[in-house]
This record gives C-alpha cells, structure tokens and sequence, in this order.
C-alpha cells in the first residue's frame, strides 16, 4: 500500500510538471509572445534579451517556481533565431528544458508574416531524497529511472502576422512529437497531428491627442494534459510607452485575474504582475508573482514598431 502511495505522489507530480512546462506556464506572453510562439523569433528586427521568474502559489509548500532566460533576434533581412532555457521546481520534481527557436519572415506592403519551428529537449527529474522516503522500496526501478530523470523530445510549429503594425494574429501547433508517440504507446488514433493549438490575435489602438495606447488581445490555448483555456488581456501603454498597465482574465477550468506594471527605459524593460485563481485552491496560497526583465537592442537600422 505504502508502494502505492508513493507511485501515485511521483505520477501526480511527473503529470503536473509537465502540464505547468508548458510555455503558457509564463503569463507574460503579452510582452513577450516568444513564449507562446516560434515565429516571433527575430520578427521586430531586434536582438532581445530576456530573464523570467514566476513563483506560483506562493505560500504553500512545494509550491512551483520557474526561471526562464533566452535570446532570440534577426539574421540578415528573412531569417530570425530564438534560444531559451527554463527550469522549474514543483516540490520534488524539477524540469529543465532547452528550446531552439528558428524563424523565416518576409513582407509585403502592410502585411507582416512569419513561420517558425522550434525543437525542445526535456529533462524531468524527481529528487534524491524521494529515495531515502520510508514509503520507497528498494530497487523499485520505476522510481529509481524518475530520479535518474526522463528525457523527452518535442517540436513545435507556429505562424505569425501583423497587419498595418495594430492588427496581429499567430497560431502555434505545440506537442508535435510528444503527441504522436502517446498515440503510438496507447494504439489509439487521437486525431490530427495538429491535435493541439495556442492562437492568439488582437489589435493596438492609439489614442493621438492623450499619447495613449490600448491593445487588447485574446489566446486561446488546447495544450496536451490541460483543458481549453481563454485567456482576455488588456495592455494601456502611456508616456511614449515609458508606462505599461495591463489586466488580464483566464476562463474556463483554473480561470484567474492578474494585473501587470512596467516601464520601458531606452533598451531596458522591466514587467511584474500578480495573479489569483477563481479556485477553492486560492485559500491556501497568496497568488503568483511574474517578473520579466528584458532588454531589447537595436540591430543598427530604423527598428520594427512593436505593437507594445
């Protein structure tokens, strides 16, 4: 019974780690869509450097706790490139994760498109210590390959496009591969290779005589291991984007709210937001706070407009 116990707390956590790596694991998509998709690699035609942190649930204990740093930028005037690392810890689980990120983009009067691919390496790994737990049984090689860690490899496939610089609109095709072997293990044809989708679209509008922005977006994300979601965003910009204030709303299973602060200074941005759950859950925890620091280099030409 003991044995059993412990299986089901290392498969509940192998279950939720990977549903939380998942890029939307960083609600900051909104000012920096890499996050969610491959295409946007390079495609304001600047080099930028990117440090996240997110603490979820902060409060409870084994809480999960990310750390996120990349790089993505042009290569000449078509091709962009995207590096990124993230490793989270989910109580004694931990996940590392490598992503390359390649992009092709080209124009064409008011339209803007880009198509990206990207390739993930996975380690997910359970602690020493579950080993030395009076509920282990030794040389129980389920567990002992759990702390030797799993390693897993996916792609991904994405498109994005802006229109007059306001209109933007992008789709990306997560769990490529990850998808098609749970087909294979299980013998059941779970449907499209495309089973699974993150879109996103929205539009800026500007405010001339207030020096005031406004861009409201929408993303709606069916990734593997977690229900349909809808997330509504709303980011005002003023002061000649020097000031950033943004809400959001998360529908459907796990719905939450945040709102979200910044500052742009020259080549230096800085974001934080704060968020709570619409669940029972929420009572045990003080929320989750994000933290972006990102810097953004002009690659020498007159850059991009980015929308934010």
């Amino acid at each position: 019974m003991k044995k059993l116990i412990l299986l089901i707390t290392v498969a509940f956590a192998l279950q939720t780690a990977w549903s939380q790596e998942q890029s939307s694991v960083f609600s900051h998509y909104t000012i920096n869509p890499i996050l969610v998709s491959p295409a946007v690699a390079g495609f304001y035609e600047n080099h930028q450097i990117y440090l996240g942190v997110r603490s979820q649930w902060t409060g409870f204990e084994g809480n999960p706790n990310s750390y996120h740093i990349g790089y993505n930028g042009p290569i000449g005037k078509t091709l962009g490139i995207g590096l990124g690392v993230m490793n989270e810890n989910l109580g004694n689980m931990t996940n590392t994760r490598l992503q390359l990120n390649y992009a092709f983009r080209y124009e064409v009067k008011n339209v803007k498109f880009a198509a990206g691919f990207s390739t993930e390496f996975l380690t997910k790994k359970v602690a020493n210590s579950v080993l030395s737990s009076p509920l282990y049984d030794e040389d129980d090689n389920i567990i002992e390959n759990a702390v030797d860690g799993n390693k897993v490899f996916d792609a991904s496939l994405g498109a994005f496009a802006t229109f007059k610089k306001n209109t933007f609109v992008g789709i990306t095709f997560p769990n490529l591969v990850v998808a098609k072997i749970g087909e294979i293990e299980t013998g059941q044809n779970e449907g499209s290779l495309f089973k699974y989708s993150i879109i996103t679209f929205g539009h800026e509008f500007e405010v001339e005589p207030y020096n005031f922005k406004l861009k409201p977006s929408v993303l709606v994300y069916n990734i593997k291991d977690r229900p349909l979601q809808i997330d509504f965003n709303m980011l005002g910009s003023f002061i000649n984007d020097k000031l950033i204030a943004g809400v959001s709303v998360r529908g459907g299973t796990g719905g939450a709210t945040g709102i979200l602060l910044g500052t742009n200074v020259d080549v230096f941005k800085l974001y934080y937001s704060y968020d709570l759950t619409f669940q029972k859950f929420q009572k045990y925890n003080s929320g989750s706070h994000e933290l972006t620091i990102l810097f953004s280099f002009d690659r020498g030409k007159k850059r991009y407009d980015r929308s934010n």
